[in-house]
């Protein structure tokens, strides 16, 4: 029975999986907190439901190659272009600063070089799994501190690739010369670079004669034959089987079945990386935690600290304000999923003894299981301690001279095209945007732009908020933008303000704050198809309009839940069962020009009838079947809808089916 203990262990995995994910969700907490706890409650140093732990490993192992596979996958290169600021200065500077400081302190509490680096390393990476789910939920991805965050995240993520050829390096850096450090790392990333020429040459061929197949379990198991497959050609030279997987899966990210491959993968890589969290909660010796929990305590506080202060001082250098600085600081401070990975291997290359793994395992899950109550409690510090900054500085933009003007927060899509409009109608406005970048361009190309948090009185009161007309919010960050609109409705009672929201769930309290518009874009998009589908039925546009803007009106509670009481809809069955009147444009090419009006029979085939011909300006009412259509002619058609569908398939030359 022996060989079927490990069926026995996935299941017991994923019978205690399932709920977590539940109850985890419910206390809206990143389900991989809730893997790393069951590991601990289920494995070897808990209650041992499972002892043997080999067997889940090489499934961890699994979850870890195809986690490497996807994110080459999802490696973007436009998308790296658009935020290759933050990626190259912000990810760059984190992980340099981090490694290098971390490893003066490790060594300087004796720890040997090659391992105080390795340590350095581990430290340096954060968790994108729950740091873009918290981003994620909060709406905030496109606020300033999402777009930082998302971009050291790519750049940790990208930046593992190294880490682990310095692996085999780093475990012989005491026996070795600089020089011969120097070719074994040439050696590696020529290595590399001759497997990504090697398969960017062969993987596209291998995946058009996979898709011409027009088999999906071909197409799946080709997948999976190509990137275990360039994994294990990484492992036989000595590297790692993750690397190998994410070569493979940024090469196939330049491909047209990128996104099809995403789909396969994607269901596979999440049961897999359940299995591998909680491998890594089964690792941690509770016992010894309990035997030393200052140090697990002393160590986690004070590695979050040490991050937050190294990538809130980036922040600041690259001007932020210093809410955004302590708020992306905070969300980032904690340790990382890929540092479990480079901890594992590094194991097998004697970097980390039995009880640094202990420590550093101990106070890597302490600081994931924080980091969302840190989320929370990160805006509340970053405001209070931003109020006592910007009373000390000083503002350069004077604008008493502004009144009866725009006030526009935030200079991204929304904010450039609306101002181009206000420009181009002669209306006075001023714009307040965060990033220091954006704030400078624009400034030199003319734009009455300023640098500030519009949530700051001081700012509102510099850009002349009592004499503003308009107020309009075209950012994406939820907490500034309520804090903001509760200063300036108390500044300017009367001021007329218009918000921007990505998700519905905010209409309720910028309703109670006194936001005279809210633009919720998931339930516009719902409304123009909704537009979009009644046009294609000829329902009149004052009724569509009318709709619209029942729905507007109260709130899109239409929209967002199950109503039960009478529907304030006007009924369209009604419309339906009455006549309309449509219009209908004869193009050059249609097939009826030339033709008497009487050779296309339109009443007999479809019941429906035209009543005057627009031509030249001048209208021609009830024209005779004498009557020869012209280009350009604008025929104006009356009957019910479902005549006026038919006339108009007439009219085009289509054979009503």
């Amino acid at each position: 029975m022996n060989q079927f203990l490990v069926i026995q262990d996935i299941v017991v995995i994923l019978l205690v999986a399932l709920p977590i994910i539940f109850l985890f969700k419910k206390l809206n907490i990143p389900s991989i907190v809730g893997f790393l706890i069951a590991g601990m409650i289920i494995g070897p140093f808990g209650f041992k439901l499972i002892t043997q732990i080999n067997e889940v490993e090489v499934m961890a192992e699994i979850g870890v190659i195809l986690l490497l596979f996807t994110i080459g996958l999802e490696v973007s290169f436009s998308q790296l272009i658009r935020i290759k600021k933050f990626l190259l200065i912000a990810g760059g500077l984190q992980v340099t600063l981090t490694v290098l400081f971390s490893t003066v302190i490790f060594y300087l509490f004796g720890i040997p070089l090659n391992q105080a680096i390795f340590f350095g390393m581990l430290v340096s990476l954060s968790s994108t799994a729950i740091v873009l789910k918290l981003l994620s939920d909060k709406s905030e991805l496109e606020a300033p501190h999402g777009k930082i965050s998302l971009g050291i995240l790519i750049f940790q993520d990208l930046v593992i690739v190294p880490m682990f050829l310095a692996l085999p390096i780093l475990s012989t850096a005491g026996d070795l010369e600089l020089s011969e450090i120097a070719i074994k790392l040439i050696i590696s990333f020529g290595s590399v670079l001759a497997i990504v020429i090697i398969a960017k040459l062969i993987m596209p061929k291998i995946m058009y004669q996979l898709a011409k197949l027009r088999l999906r379990d071909a197409f799946t198991i080709g997948i999976l034959l190509i990137l275990l497959g360039t994994g294990y050609l990484t492992h036989t030279l000595g590297l790692s089987f993750a690397l190998g997987a994410f070569i493979a899966g940024l090469i196939l990210a330049e491909s047209e079945y990128n996104f099809q491959i995403i789909s396969d993968i994607h269901p596979l890589r999440d049961a897999f990386n359940s299995i591998f969290f909680v491998s890594v909660g089964m690792l941690l010796n509770i016992q010894f935690v309990i035997d030393t929990p200052f140090v697990i305590i002393g160590f986690s506080i004070g590695l979050l600290a040490f991050k937050a202060l190294i990538i809130c001082s980036i922040v600041l250098l690259m001007k932020y304000p210093l809410r955004i600085a302590i708020i992306t600081g905070l969300i980032l401070a904690q340790v990382g999923e890929f540092s479990f990975i480079l901890a594992q291997a590094g194991s097998n290359f004697n970097l980390i003894g039995e009880d640094y793994y202990n420590v550093f395992l101990g106070s890597s899950i302490f600081t994931m299981i924080l980091t969302p109550f840190l989320f929370m409690l990160a805006p509340l510090v970053g405001f209070k301690s931003s109020e006592i900054r910007f009373t000390k500085e000083k503002i350069e933009y004077d604008n008493k001279e502004l009144t009866g003007h725009v006030i526009v927060a935030g200079f991204g899509l929304n904010g450039r095209n609306l101002t181009r409009v206000l420009k181009e109608t002669g209306i006075k406005y001023i714009v307040i945007e965060m990033n220091p970048d954006t704030v400078r361009v624009e400034k030199g190309k003319g734009e009455k732009i300023i640098f500030g948090d519009v949530s700051k009185i001081d700012i509102l009161r510099k850009v002349n908020i009592q004499n503003a007309n308009v107020l309009v919010f075209a950012i994406s960050d939820p907490d500034i933008t309520r804090r903001a609109l509760q200063l300036a409705k108390k500044l300017n009672p009367n001021i007329y303000t218009v918000v921007r929201t990505r998700y519905v769930n905010e209409i309720e309290a910028l309703s109670k704050l006194g936001a005279d518009v809210i633009i919720p874009e998931e339930f516009e998009t719902s409304l123009q198809i909704f537009r979009k589908v009644l046009e294609q039925y000829h329902i009149p546009l004052n009724i569509i309009m009318k709709q619209v803007s029942l729905i507007r009106n109260e709130s899109y509670i239409l929209l967002r839940k199950d109503v039960k009481e009478p529907s304030s809809f006007i009924h369209l069955d009604e419309i339906f069962a009455e006549g309309l009147t449509e219009t209908y444009y004869v193009n050059e090419d249609n097939p009826h020009v030339g033709k008497l009006l009487s050779e296309i029979h339109l009443r007999a085939e479809t019941d429906a009838t035209i009543i005057a011909i627009v031509r030249n300006g001048k209208t021609i009412t009830n024209p005779s079947g004498r009557e020869i259509i012209l280009a350009h002619d604008t025929l104006v058609i009356t009957g019910i809808h479902a005549s006026v569908d038919k006339a108009i398939w007439l009219l085009n030359g289509e054979k009503d089916e």
